[in-house]
């Protein structure tokens, strides 16, 4: 029996981003998206809850600020104490796994798809390819910065504002620029 498109968006794949299974599941997370942006920050108890709704598993104590952007939800897990400050974007393709105590600044985007360098491909943006994001316990990624496709950042990490983390990185760094490397290790 051949894989269904979304069986290979969350293999890794190259999928069709336009199959109407796909479409109609980032249509339900759109819908649940634009009900907790619409909340704000009035009540924190009902934000909660529509988070812990929208992701795949989360933690105690997550607080997702207006506005969020995701593509499905259910590929995003993260853990006790997670912090989403406005404007964040994770494109959940493929799973994004966030851990413990972490801390997303503004406007942070987290990306887990890409597309194909073939440009035949690539017309129209029709085909996509997942790579997971993992982010260990107690990261903090500053204001502005992008999490590429496919990064593993270890515990105790700080990505400065702004950075642009291309590729992976152990624990207890401080990492910066674009391409971000380590600008600092930490105890």
């Amino acid at each position: 029996m051949a894989k269904s498109e979304k069986q290979k968006m969350i293999t890794g794949e190259l999928f069709n981003v336009y199959d109407p299974e796909l479409v109609a599941e980032r249509g339900e997370a759109r819908e649940q998206v634009e009900a907790l942006n619409a909340l704000g920050e009035s009540d924190p108890a009902a934000s909660e809850q529509l988070v812990k709704a929208l992701f795949g598993a989360t933690g105690e104590g997550v607080e997702v600020h207006a506005t969020f952007r995701c593509d499905y939800g259910y590929n995003i897990y993260v853990g006790d104490d997670f912090f989403a400050n406005y404007d964040c974007t994770i494109l959940d393709v493929a799973p994004v796994r966030i851990g413990k105590h972490c801390l997303l600044g503004p406007k942070v985007q987290i990306y887990s798809v890409n597309h194909p360098a073939d440009p035949k491909l690539r017309r129209n943006g029709a085909m996509g390819i997942g790579k997971p994001v993992t982010l260990g316990d107690d990261v903090w990624v500053g204001g502005g910065a992008i999490i590429c496709p496919g990064v593993t950042l270890g515990n105790n990490v700080i990505v400065a504002a702004g950075a642009v983390v291309t590729k992976s990185f152990g624990d207890n760094v401080v990492l910066g620029g674009n391409p971000a490397r380590i600008i600092k290790k930490l105890n």
